[in-house]
This record gives structure tokens, sequence and C-alpha cells, in this order.
């Protein structure tokens, strides 16, 4: 049998952003729009973010040397790529791990026109495209100029491919975003649409929570990933840092 897979992959959502902390406070105060002066892409790690990204690194150095990831993939967005840096520097990865590797096709879902919208903005200014969300549900709406989950899952797909021709049997570690997270799930598992809504709204992905899974040989197959944890987050909360789960200016209108 080839093995195709990584012999383990954890996937990881970024600590905590400036973002999430003005996504949630204008959702708590129930404003249209939501005020972050960067461009999505360039929202940094909040310092409770930073507290996290360390505290998951620091897990991940408890780990005996050969068991740690020696490969990283991340999103292009810069609160990942901290994420991932600072997974780094605490010795979290392997002695020979080379550089994280920026993947776009992990970044987050784009939401075109309801970009930096709450809900209540959507419902407000774009009720139209609220009414055809509500009719489509959110793994197939596509707002104009933006991205459906399906269309999430498309490039991720893509991904899987590179991942599974470049690094199998290699420890893999994904630095990204909640809903890449979640339609990683949907495509490893083979999952169906209402399995994985069902997960996504019995709770958010927290930030710097762990996803892992590990290779199962199969028979007559190439294998398969098998899931070992989701949205674990004892190595942030065991580590004193603060558990968040706050939605990113990107999520906020999901």
């Amino acid at each position: 049998m080839q093995q195709r897979w990584p012999s383990r992959l954890w996937i990881v959502r970024h600590g905590e952003s400036a973002g999430n902390v003005a996504a949630d406070a204008a959702h708590g105060a129930r404003l249209a729009r939501i005020d972050i002066a960067e461009r999505d892409v360039d929202v940094p790690l909040s310092a409770r973010g930073e507290q996290q990204a360390d505290a998951v690194g620091r897990w991940f150095a408890d780990f005996p040397a050969a068991e740690r990831p020696g490969t990283v993939l991340t999103s292009p967005y810069l609160r990942a790529k901290q994420t991932a840096d600072r997974i780094r520097a605490t010795g979290g990865l392997a002695q020979d791990a080379p550089d994280p590797l920026v993947d776009e096709r992990l970044r987050e879902k784009e939401l075109g026109i309801l970009d930096r919208l709450t809900r209540t903005g959507v419902e407000e200014l774009h009720p139209e495209q609220a009414e055809m969300r509500r009719r489509l549900g959110k793994f197939y709406h596509r707002p104009p100029s933006g991205e459906s989950w399906c269309d999430v899952i498309l490039r991720l797909r893509s991904a899987l491919d590179t991942i599974s021709l470049h690094h199998g049997e290699r420890r893999v570690l994904i630095v990204a975003h909640q809903v890449v997270v979640l339609c990683l799930r949907y495509l490893i598992e083979e999952m169906s649409e209402a399995e994985i809504l069902a997960i996504d709204a019995a709770g958010d992905v927290a930030n710097c929570s762990v996803t892992e899974y590990v290779f199962r040989p199969v028979e007559s197959t190439t294998g398969k990933l098998a899931l070992e944890r989701y949205n674990f987050v004892a190595p942030v909360a065991e580590a004193g840092a603060p558990v968040t789960a706050d939605p990113d200016a990107e999520e906020a209108a999901r």
C-alpha cells in the first residue's frame, strides 16, 4: 500500500485577532459595520491572540522531538502567519522543519459586498442577500464578489491533493481560519452538507484550537485520515491563556 496522506495532520485556527475583537464589539452593540482600518488580510493578532499562539506552540514543544510537526502550511493572512511564526518561535516544530509555506488556498472565506458587515448590517444594507442566504443556506449562498462554502471546498480539494502529493507520511500542521477548519473536516471525513452544518451550529471553532488527524491503513486502499480530536482547547486553557471563539471580520456575517 502506498501511503499518500500525512502520518499526522494538525489544523489550528489562528489566534484571536484585532478583527475578532472589533467584530465581537460590533455584534454586541448591534452595529451594521465592523470598525477595522486594515484590509482583512493585514489584520494582526491581538495581545490575547499572541498568548494563545505561544501556548499552543509550547504544547507542541512538549512532544518528543520526532513527533512535532515537520511541515507547516499557512494561510496568507497576517494573523495566521503570525500564529505559525509564534508556534515555531516557542519550539513547537521539528528542528529540521523548513519555514512555513504560505498557501493562498487556505485563506478565509471571502464575503464580497458583505465584507465588514455584521448580520445586522446585512439585514439593513443588503436585505436581498439576507433573504437569498436564508433560502439557499450558508453552504451554497455566494454573495456578489464573494464565495460560498462550496467555493472554499473547491480550492481546499486542490490543497489536499498537493498535501497528499508532496507531504505523504510527514507530520503536517495547517494554520488557517474557522471556515477552513470546518471545510477540511467536510472533505477529509466525506461529510454531507447537513453533517458539517450541524457541527458548525453546535459551536464556533476556538482561536488556536487544535483539530488532529492520524493516518490509518485500510486494506486495498491508500488509507485514510481518522479524526483524533476536534476544537481541542486544552493547550490554551492549561497555559492560562484566555480561550476565545470570536468571529473574524470576514466571518461575522456568516
